[in-house]
């Protein structure tokens, strides 16, 4: 039976809004909603795709663990996805959040896979390969109204290869990642997804984010192209610094002990017709279990 517009539209009216999927990273009820686009923006090392890893889990996991039982494209264009690193942080979450429940939850390995399930992982080596996965993405968006989150990691990865291909001419060098962010809009608008990706600094500065140096404006300045910046409705910027008040003691006393690391992630939420321009920051350490948020 052909899919009337009235139906199809009921189905994707029905898609899940994300404005609770972490709450600590985003001002008082300032998350994504439907067809906004949040840039994890930061050096390499500053905890981006973690937050990454943090996301995916909270999106996948069921109800029951605290999760949001959503379906998530994941397009992994550094090819640096860790699945070991995932599934561990998703064993650590339904291990705390399932061991007392009542009854008791089926097999740890059924749920892991349930929640695997839910993630579709895509590889991309280059704008020109993006562009086709993201127009062969329309089929899986509107054939799985569960799907909720579009994670990329990183939308950065090909801007030296675009620059080089595109010689002299700025226009020929943006031109691909200006199609990628025109099909990403129209994606966002007519399926009503959201979508995260990171985007890795060209510049490294040497000040906090939170400093009014010109060192530090001049490294956390948007370099990508316009389109991709119009979509941007939350920047998230990260950073990372030793913690002189925390002191970590290695597991069987083989190493010195050495101080922790945190990050710290500042967000900015854009200002539009329902909202004011927002702000706010959070700190967090990376776990071998995942995030631990200091509140």
């Amino acid at each position: 039976m052909t899919e009337t517009a009235a139906q199809l539209f009921a189905r994707l009216e029905a898609r899940r809004c994300l404005k609770d999927i972490e709450p600590r990273l985003f001002p008082k009820d300032g998350g994504p909603n439907h067809g906004e686009v949040v840039e994890l923006f930061g050096p390499e090392g500053t905890g981006k795709t973690e937050v990454l890893y943090h996301l995916l889990s909270r999106c996948i996991l069921p109800v029951a663990a605290g999760g949001l039982e959503v379906d998530v494209v994941f397009v992994d264009t550094d090819y640096s996805l860790d699945m070991l690193r995932l599934v561990s942080i998703l064993d650590n979450k339904l291990n705390s959040a399932l061991c007392g429940a009542s009854p008791p939850p089926a097999s740890d390995q059924g749920t892991l896979h349930s929640c695997l399930s839910r993630l579709l992982v895509v590889h991309c080596s280059s704008s020109s390969q993006l562009l086709l996965t993201l127009h062969f993405l329309e089929t899986t968006l509107s054939s799985r109204p569960g799907l909720a989150l579009l994670l990329i990691d990183s939308v950065s990865a090909f801007y030296w290869l675009d620059r080089s291909e595109g010689g002299a001419s700025v226009a020929k060098q943006e031109e691909k990642l200006s199609k990628c962010s025109e099909l990403l809009g129209r994606l966002l608008r007519d399926y009503r997804i959201t979508m995260f990706a990171t985007c890795h600094a060209i510049r490294r500065s040497h000040a906090e984010p939170s400093s009014s140096s010109s060192s530090s404006s001049n490294a956390d300045r948007p370099f990508l192209c316009r389109s991709w910046q119009r979509l941007v409705t939350h920047r998230l910027i990260f950073s990372r610094r030793e913690d002189s008040t925390n002191i970590e003691v290695p597991a069987g006393g083989s190493r010195e002990p050495r101080r922790r690391q945190l990050f710290t992630v500042h967000c900015t939420s854009s200002c539009s017709s329902s909202r004011p321009k927002m702000h706010s920051s959070s700190s967090f350490y990376i776990t071998d279990g995942g995030l631990e948020f200091i509140s």
